[in-house]
């Protein structure tokens, strides 16, 4: 009679099974028609461009969502020292492209839209440029943390989530004006949120 596992060994089963392989592009249009149906709950009768954008979004970041948890496990398991950037800004750019190249899936995803009608320039376009960060500080910041994953370096980078970030400029009639950048209002497919590591930050002092 086998041996009773414990909950500990009954839990090894909740694990990442394999890295998700996008290389094939029936599997790129199989998990692309997932995420639409069952994360956007959508079809192709109702469905917008912007709607194929975060179906595409979604798809991609499960290829590199399972590096992630891959990589953090072994932090776990090898406890490394890590390397924790702070800076108020992170001008990390659109990440669509970016996560598709630095995977080596883009050739095969071009191909797996094509085979659905849609164009992978029109998709890339409607990503917004995340509110991070600006100039100099926040690319040095982002530069930064490329160099660490390409070193295989452990680090993280912390910051400040801007809910409206750059403000976007208009000219009316000659003169400047300043509006929020709502670079949020559609959502963000890249971010995941932590609400139970939040913490309040609180600020005192008297306003003169």
């Amino acid at each position: 009679m086998a041996k009773p596992q414990s909950d500990s060994e009954r839990r090894k089963q909740i694990s990442v099974r394999g890295i998700a392989e996008l290389d094939d592009v029936n599997e790129i249009k199989k998990t692309f028609n997932r995420h639409l149906h069952y994360t956007l709950v959508k079809d192709r009768n109702v469905a917008t461009t912007r709607d194929y954008y975060f179906a595409l979004a979604h798809t991609v970041k499960d290829h590199l969502v399972s590096r992630w948890i891959r990589t953090q496990q072994y932090y776990y398991e090898k406890d490394p020292k890590r390397v924790c950037y702070l800076s108020l800004e992170f001008y990390m750019g659109r990440s669509l492209q970016n996560t598709m190249i630095n995977l080596g899936i883009q050739t095969s995803v071009d191909e797996a839209l094509y085979q659905l009608g849609l164009d992978i320039e029109e998709l890339e376009e409607l990503e917004e440029d995340a509110g991070l960060g600006n100039g100099g500080l926040g690319r040095l910041a982002a530069c930064f943390l490329d160099s660490l994953a390409t070193l295989g370096i452990p680090g993280y980078g912390y910051g400040i989530r801007y809910d409206y970030g750059i403000f976007t400029q208009k000219i009316v009639n000659g003169e400047q004006q300043e509006e929020p950048d709502d670079w949020l209002r559609f959502g963000n497919p890249w971010e995941k949120a932590r609400p139970e590591y939040m913490l309040p930050v609180n600020f005192y002092g008297n306003v003169i």
